[in-house]
Order: structure tokens, then C-alpha cells, then sequence
């Protein structure tokens, strides 16, 4: 028989369910919807974001194909980040289904939050070799943060090091895609729009603002600029964009290592899907740290890294008793 964790993550633009089998490890069902955004917007409404995982839960689930006899636990994604007075309403749909089938199921009933989730889904293969000397990024359209981070008896303790003070790296890429009237989220879409389109000239790029938490916002102005001035095609403006992105996380990372003292990087979070970020970090920084980038799947919002936690937790509390 087999043995099954159910994860479940309600973002804010994806819902996820995910089961694996958590005696070999294996991941049975990896399931996700992204909410719908109209045309033209640059986002959803709280109360929009809601109502379509209410809907999106239910079909994912009626599409599971294994037996959820099997389930003995329930993790979930009950907030934004694992500090006190995190929340959002979205994550309230997945918390509350999770308890409903949780009691059902008569099964165990865990909650982790959604950043520890990205970190869960990047270190699927390495856990057992991460020290608490590492530092995590994650990059996403709510969240820029750098975080030192440390394993406890149930998932990370994590301390915000680093970062943006204003818009996040998602948000920018957001407000100059749409600007660019790429659909949102941009991401994906600049990113192959740039590749099918190879006409690309180099752009000096802007000075950074800020030491380990850095300004983003009048980046916003200055890529539309750029672009208003008819001089550079959307290609370049892209390219540029995401080669600045990648910089400043760089240059961040080498401001954090004056104070701070880590061996491993991990970067997870939907920015970091992007092949020119990834490229470039890992160009510059992989001889010096050991540098840990999930598949660009497990990067975006997913239900697998919840899920696999109450393994990373199961394997950690066994080596601590040991």
C-alpha cells in the first residue's frame, strides 16, 4: 500500500496539488492551473484570485488518478512567509480544503508557508547536504527577498537579508511586459518573444541603487523611456531588462558576503525560471558557491515543495535524534 502526502498551494496567480509517495520519494501527481487575468491588466483582485481556485481546486482534484485512501498527510501553503502576521487571502482556499480532506481522510493536517514551499521544491535532491551557512533567493512577482536561512524541527527559520525596498524583480518585469503589451504574468512571454526574435543590441545598463537592499522602481520609467524613444526594438529593451535583473542580484549577493558568511546559494521563485538570469548568475558566481536552481518547472508556483517537506522535516529530526 502506498503511503501519500497531498500537497496544496493557492498563490496568488496558481493553484497547485501534488501528491508523492513519501516511502520512495516519488512524485505520483503534479498538478497546476494559473488563474486567469484579463487582457491589458496587471493583476487580480484578492477576492477575484479566490473565487477562481475555489473553482480551479475541484477540478484538479476530480482529475487524480490515484486512490486518496492512500493520503495519510495534508501540507499546505497557509501564508506568504513564516513570520508572524503573514497572510493573504488566497492561501485561505488551499488552507481550508486541506483541513476538509485532511478530517475526511482522517489523516495528518501540516501547514508550512509559501516561501518555504520554493524552498522545499529547490532542494528536492540536496537536503541532506544543506548547512545552515546558505543563503536563499527567492524572486517572484510578490517577493524579492534574500534570505539567510536555517532548518528547524518543522521547515525554515528564515531572516530577510537582502532585497529590494520598493517593487519587486516580477513586478518590473511585469510593468514593462505589459507596458510591451505582452500578456501577464510577462515573463514567459518576453522571454520567448526575445528568443524567436534575435535582433538584439547591446544597452549600457543603469547603475544600481542601494547596498543590500537596492531601489527598483525608477527602473520601471527608465526601460519605458528606452523604449519610447523608437532607438531600440523589444527584443533589446528585454534582453536588457532581464540581463539588469540578473546584475542586481549579483551585485547584492557580493554586498550580503561583506557581512555574511555562506557556501551555498539557493535561487528559486518564478524569475528565477528565466534561462538569461539563471545563465548569467551562474557564469559569474558558480566557482565560488555551490549554487542550487530547481528545473524552471519547480521554479514557478507549485504544490511539490509543500509536499515534500514533511519528508526534508521526517529526514532532519531523525538525523538530530541520531
Amino acid at each position: 500500500m502506498s503511503d501519500y502526502i497531498m500537497g496544496i498551494d493557492t498563490s496568488a496567480y496558481t493553484t497547485s496539488i501534488a501528491l508523492i509517495d513519501s516511502i520512495k520519494g516519488t512524485i505520483e501527481t503534479d498538478m497546476r492551473k494559473i488563474l486567469s487575468v484579463s487582457p491589458g491588466q496587471r493583476g487580480l483582485r484578492q477576492q477575484d484570485a479566490v473565487f477562481q481556485h475555489l473553482k480551479n481546486f475541484q477540478e484538479l482534484i476530480q482529475k487524480t488518478q490515484h486512490n486518496l485512501q492512500n493520503v495519510k498527510t495534508i501540507a499546505v501553503s497557509s501564508k506568504p512567509r513564516n513570520v508572524e502576521g503573514s497572510y493573504m487571502p488566497v492561501f485561505t482556499v488551499g488552507q481550508n480544503y486541506g483541513k476538509v480532506i485532511a478530517k475526511t481522510l482522517n489523516c495528518n493536517y501540516i501547514e508550512y508557508s509559501h516561501q518555504e514551499n520554493h524552498i522545499g521544491a529547490s532542494v528536492i535532491n540536496h537536503y541532506k547536504n544543506i548547512k545552515n551557512n546558505t543563503l536563499a533567493i527567492h524572486i517572484s512577482g510578490g517577493t524579492t527577498e534574500f534570505l539567510s536561512i536555517e532548518k528547524i524541527f518543522k521547515g525554515y527559520s528564515t531572516k530577510i537579508i537582502g532585497g529590494s525596498k520598493d517593487i519587486t524583480f516580477g513586478q518590473l518585469i511585469d510593468r514593462i511586459g505589459t507596458y510591451l503589451k505582452f500578456p501577464f504574468p510577462c515573463g514567459k512571454y518576453m522571454e520567448n518573444y526575445m528568443k524567436e526574435n534575435v535582433d538584439i543590441e547591446k544597452i549600457k545598463l543603469p547603475s544600481i541603487s542601494g547596498n543590500t537592499f537596492i531601489n527598483l522602481s525608477g527602473m520601471e520609467n527608465y526601460y519605458k523611456n528606452l523604449y519610447n524613444l523608437n532607438k531600440y526594438n523589444k527584443e533589446t529593451i528585454i534582453s536588457s531588462l532581464f540581463e539588469y535583473i540578473a546584475t542586481c542580484i549579483i551585485y547584492i549577493i557580493k554586498k550580503i558576503e561583506l557581512n555574511y558568511n555562506f557556501d551555498t546559494i539557493i535561487i528559486t521563485g518564478g524569475v528565477a525560471s528565466n534561462d538569461i538570469i539563471r545563465n548569467t548568475i551562474m557564469k559569474e558566481l558558480n566557482r565560488k558557491f555551490g549554487i542550487i536552481l530547481p528545473t524552471k518547472i519547480y521554479s514557478s508556483d507549485n504544490a511539490v515543495g509543500i509536499a515534500y517537506l514533511p519528508i526534508i522535516d521526517r529526514w532532519y529530526n531523525e538525523t538530530k535524534t541520531n
